[in-house]
Order: structure tokens, then C-alpha cells, then sequence
């Protein structure tokens, strides 16, 4: 176990008047406009790198869960989703193609919030995939080409020689897409906004989607 005596508490760093509302009765009737707010804060202050960075669990053939880092690429606040973008021959978009039931968590530790998503993934379409990657950095497109995802590797030099390889064939200009390689949708049915507090007395809303809305209530920590 980690040491207690002295360690400082996020609490007393960075003192959050914003979260009021998460206090109070009714909550807000839709989570979404809050995980924007405070994904686009989370990004002005600079507190944590990666901030869009999301755990994303899925799950094998057998049933057990499997879980990974990704970045959200953007939310969605009307739909109540999320994308992500990878390439798709790898073994989580196996395991999304196989069940496409998958949950993902945003963790802004720096004021003490978190955001917890249950939904499912379906792929976005070829126009959306096309757009994301033509601007990413054109570094990590000849990777996207030179990467094989989640397949056994020779040796660190074996990439480096794939890569080689790629770069000499997409010398200039634009560099296309992968056939394999697009974006993710998480449609969300279940969310759930959690915003820390002191002695653990937590505050906890969770949402569950109905018809065109959402049900809210709040949880006990």
C-alpha cells in the first residue's frame, strides 16, 4: 500500500466551484455538454497529457474483458457519443466486430473527475475516416501503413524496415488511407459522472438512455 503520512490531496490543489451543480437536485438532464466541459477544460489548463486519453475495455470470444488506452478523437454531445479511430485489423476490432458491447472511462485526476461510458461501437464511415486521417501528421500515417496491428513482430528492426519501405513507396504528397484502418463510434446507452470529494463522500449521476432522452439519478459513493 502507498504511503499516507504527508501525501498532498488534489482537493486542497485545485478547489472546484465548477462541480457545484453536481451538489445540488435536479442534476443536469444530459451528460454530454458536461463531458465536453470538461474535456475542453482539461485541455486549457494543461493538468494532465492526454487528456481525451480513454481506457476501453471490450471483450474476447470466452467473455473475458480486455482493455486498452485509446484517444478519443471527438464527442458527440446530440448523439451521445464518442469516436475513436485505430486500425481495424487488430484484436480489439475483432473483438468489437464480434461483440460490439464495449465500456471506456475519461479520467481527469487533476480535479478529481471521471466519466464512465457502457454503449456500442459500430464503424464510422469511409468520407469520416478519410477526412480524420489526412490530417493527422504524415509521420504517423506511413506508420498506420507500416504497422501491422497486433500481429507478432520479428524484431524492432523488422518494423523500421517495413517503414523504410513505406516511406520510399509514398515519397510526396498525400498519403491514403489504409483499407483496414478507420474510425469507431461509441453510442452510449449508459453513462455515469463522478466528481470526488472529501472523507470519499463522492458524488455519483448516472444516466441511462430512454427513447430520445436520458433517465438521471444520483448514486450513492
Amino acid at each position: 500500500m502507498l504511503p499516507r503520512p504527508g501525501r498532498p490531496t488534489l482537493r486542497a490543489v485545485i478547489p472546484d466551484p465548477d462541480d457545484l451543480w453536481i451538489q445540488a437536485d435536479p442534476l443536469p438532464t444530459d451528460p454530454f455538454p458536461l463531458l465536453s466541459a470538461w474535456l475542453d477544460q482539461a485541455f486549457e489548463e494543461g493538468s494532465q497529457r492526454n487528456p481525451h486519453a480513454i481506457a476501453l475495455a471490450t471483450l474476447c470470444a470466452d467473455g473475458r474483458p480486455t482493455v486498452r488506452m485509446v484517444l478519443c478523437k471527438r464527442v458527440e454531445s446530440e448523439a451521445g457519443a464518442v469516436v475513436f479511430y485505430t486500425d481495424r485489423s487488430g484484436r480489439k476490432s475483432a473483438e468489437i466486430e464480434a461483440d460490439a458491447r464495449v465500456a471506456l472511462v475519461f479520467s481527469f485526476a487533476a480535479r478529481e473527475r471521471q466519466v464512465r461510458i457502457e454503449g456500442r461501437a459500430t464503424q464510422t464511415d469511409a468520407a469520416d475516416s478519410d477526412a480524420y486521417f489526412a490530417s493527422r501528421p504524415r509521420g504517423t500515417q506511413l506508420a498506420a501503413h507500416a504497422s501491422r496491428q497486433s500481429q507478432p513482430l520479428r524484431s524492432r528492426h523488422a518494423l523500421e524496415q517495413e517503414l523504410a519501405r513505406v516511406t520510399e513507396r509514398f515519397p510526396s504528397g498525400p498519403v491514403p488511407r489504409p483499407p483496414d484502418w478507420g474510425g469507431f463510434r461509441v453510442v452510449a446507452d449508459r453513462v455515469e459522472l463522478w466528481r470526488g470529494r472529501p472523507s470519499r463522500l463522492h458524488d455519483r449521476a448516472s444516466y441511462r438512455r430512454i427513447d430520445a432522452g436520458w433517465e438521471v439519478e444520483r448514486l450513492q459513493p
